[in-house]
C-alpha cells in the first residue's frame, strides 16, 4: 500500500511595507542632520512627524523620496533599496513647496498632465481631474495659470495632484503651513480621504493639533533623532 503525502500549502509572501528604514543618517559637511533613524510604515499608516524648524523633517522626506542619498544606514521604499534612487522616486509622491506645478499651465491642465503621466485614460483623466479640482475648492480657478494663483491655492492644487498619483507612499512636507483656516480645512478633508482610501503617508508638521486629527501614528524628530512613536 502506497501512502501519498500531500505537501503543506506554501503561505503567500507577506506584503512589503511601503517604507523601512534602519539606522539612516544624513550629514552635510561634518554636521549630521539625521542620526540613525529607524522607522517602518505599514500599508494604510498615516504617520505625523513632528518637530521644530531645523529638526531634520524635510531632509528625512527628501532622503525617503530619493532626492538625497543617506550618508549611512539602510532602507527600502516600496521594496526598492534606498540607494536605487531612480526606482525609489517612482514609488513616492513628494508634496513640498509649490507642489511641483507647471507655472504656465492652468490648474486643470496641470491635473490633466499629472493624470496622463500616471497612465490614466483620456476618459479617466477628464473625470478625475475635474473631481480633484472640486475636492480642493478650485473649480472656479480651473482656467487660471498656476503662476496666477495665490500660494494657498497652489498648495491646494498640489494636493489635488497628489490625489491622482497611484504611488504607494505619499510624503507631505508641512501641508498646513501658510494657509488660512479655510485652506487648513481643505487639507484636513483631503487627508481624511486618503486615510479612508487606505493610502500610506508620512506628514511632516509642527502643528500636532491639526495633523493629529488624521494621523494613525505619530513620532517626533529632535536634532535629527527620531523619538518614540505613539498611536495617534
Amino acid at each position: 500500500m502506497t501512502l501519498t503525502v500531500s505537501a503543506a500549502p506554501v503561505p503567500p509572501p507577506l506584503p512589503t511595507p511601503p517604507l523601512q528604514l534602519a539606522g539612516v543618517a544624513r550629514k552635510f559637511g561634518a554636521d549630521f542632520v539625521l542620526r540613525d533613524v529607524t522607522l517602518t510604515l505599514e500599508a494604510g499608516d498615516l504617520l505625523a512627524l513632528y518637530g521644530g524648524n531645523g529638526a531634520g523633517k524635510t531632509t528625512l522626506l527628501r532622503v525617503i523620496a530619493g532626492l538625497l542619498a543617506p550618508s549611512r544606514g539602510e532602507g527600502r521604499v516600496g521594496g526598492y533599496d534606498l540607494r536605487d534612487r531612480r526606482s525609489v522616486r517612482e514609488q513616492v509622491f513628494l508634496l513640498e513647496g509649490g507642489g511641483g506645478l507647471y507655472a504656465d499651465l492652468t490648474a486643470l491642465e496641470n491635473l490633466r498632465f499629472t493624470a496622463r503621466m500616471y497612465g490614466l485614460s483620456p476618459a479617466e483623466t477628464a473625470q478625475r481631474s475635474g473631481a480633484a479640482l472640486t475636492d480642493v475648492g478650485l473649480e472656479g480657478a480651473a482656467h487660471k495659470r498656476a503662476r496666477e494663483l495665490s500660494s494657498g491655492m497652489r498648495k491646494r492644487l498640489g494636493l489635488a495632484r497628489l490625489s491622482l498619483c497611484p504611488a504607494p507612499l505619499l510624503l507631505l512636507d508641512e501641508p498646513f503651513a501658510n494657509l488660512d483656516q479655510e485652506g487648513r480645512e481643505v487639507v484636513l478633508a483631503q487627508l481624511r480621504r486618503l486615510r479612508a482610501q487606505g493610502r500610506t503617508a508620512l506628514i511632516s508638521s509642527h502643528e500636532p493639533e491639526l495633523a493629529g486629527q488624521v494621523a494613525t501614528r505619530s513620532a517626533t524628530l529632535r536634532a535629527g533623532v527620531l523619538r518614540a512613536e505613539v498611536q495617534a
